[in-house]
């Protein structure tokens, strides 16, 4: 899975012009489900998220975590994460697992941080979303359930 985490002041999603999901402080969070993706990752990608100290303490530092803060999370499922543009003008998104494969693995995410205390809303998986946020600092994050190694394997981190 990877995700890209920004920080905001504020976010939300539109489906055909009606909002359907917003939140006040906290991380917009764009995930992509890669073929091969289990659960674990869904859990893993989820904790990280959570316990990120993204937020400034009174010194002006990164050490705060989203329940420092009081924070929520705005997840969007996002296949074209998984894009390789390595190759020619168009993106391949064969990386990326097909739509009955990802949507319970995204669920399995939401879940997992809700679970967690983490107040948590969703686009609607699949899709035509517009997407507003206000990035604040401005901080993004790229993450990833696995690593590349050496051998060009992968395997959990």
């Amino acid at each position: 899975m990877r995700a890209v985490v920004q920080r905001v002041t504020s976010a939300r999603v539109q489906v055909g012009g009606e909002e359907i999901a917003r939140v006040g402080v906290g991380v917009l969070v764009l995930v992509g489900v890669a073929d091969g993706d289990a659960q674990s990752d869904a859990e893993y990608l989820a904790r990280k998220i959570v316990e990120l100290r993204v937020f400034e303490d009174d010194a002006g530092q990164m050490n705060r975590s989203l329940a420092d803060v009081s924070g929520a999370v705005l997840a969007v499922s996002q296949f074209t994460l998984l894009a390789d543009c390595r190759k020619g003008r168009r993106p391949s998104f064969v990386q990326a697992a097909r739509p009955e494969a990802a949507e319970p693995i995204f669920d399995h995410f939401v879940s997992a941080v809700r679970l967690m205390g983490v107040p948590i809303q969703s686009g609607r998986f699949g899709a035509d979303m517009e997407v507003e946020l206000v990035n604040d600092g401005p901080v993004t994050l790229i993450l990833e359930s696995k690593r590349e190694a050496a051998s060009g394997k992968t395997s959990e981190v």
